[in-house]
């Protein structure tokens, strides 16, 4: 599941109570980046369960499994005067066969998702460090809602099915559009809009 986290949740109150707070500050930059060091990926965790076990209520307890032994995870880090902050934004990506890999476990901090194009600016340094690492084709199952923005990416449905009881399009992104990314470890930056 790829693009699973994207949209608000309704209830502010289960908002509040899940953890998911929103943002008091904002920040002036964010970085889009493998996860490199230990702090990162532990938030990248923590923010996966809120997602994806308090809010949408798909796992119980936590959502980890055995892909992720060797997927590589990547992280969105929010910025103050140029100093990581804060996990806001995270998606994992790994080979099943040779040249063929997915993405999964996409997920927004609530308070972020309208901000700075974080979560497609993860999907792109997915499939962009994916391809320099030989991948021919990149898959990911993105849940029903969030198609037109993975279309808007150039992403091409396969085909709809059922996953974790939700619908889901199994998507392939169009890598003529992204160009291999070689330098994944310090990733992209995205300035926070002014809100002027």
């Amino acid at each position: 599941m790829f693009g699973e986290a994207i949209a608000g949740i309704s209830n502010t109150d289960e908002l509040l109570d899940s953890g998911l707070e929103t943002a008091l500050y904002t920040p002036t930059e964010y970085r889009i980046k493998w996860t490199t060091l230990q702090w990162e990926a532990e938030e990248a965790y923590k923010l996966r369960r809120a997602v994806f076990c308090i809010e949408q209520g798909i796992f119980v307890g936590d959502d980890r499994d055995e892909i992720d032994e060797r997927a590589q995870q990547l992280v969105a880090v929010s910025c103050i005067a140029g100093m990581p902050e804060q996990v806001v934004g995270t998606v994992r990506i790994h080979q099943e066969e040779p040249g063929v890999w997915f993405g999964s476990r996409l997920a927004v901090h609530a308070a972020f998702r309208r901000h700075s194009k974080i979560g497609a600016t993860l999907i792109r340094l997915a499939v962009t460090s994916a391809h320099a690492l030989g991948c021919h084709t990149f898959l990911a199952h993105v849940q029903s809602q969030n198609v037109p923005l993975f279309r808007a990416l150039h992403w091409d449905a396969l085909s709809q099915e059922m996953l974790l009881g939700r619908s889901h399009h199994l998507m392939q992104a169009q890598l003529d559009h992204y160009p291999p990314c070689t330098s994944p470890r310090s990733g992209f930056v995205t300035q926070s809009r002014s809100t002027s």
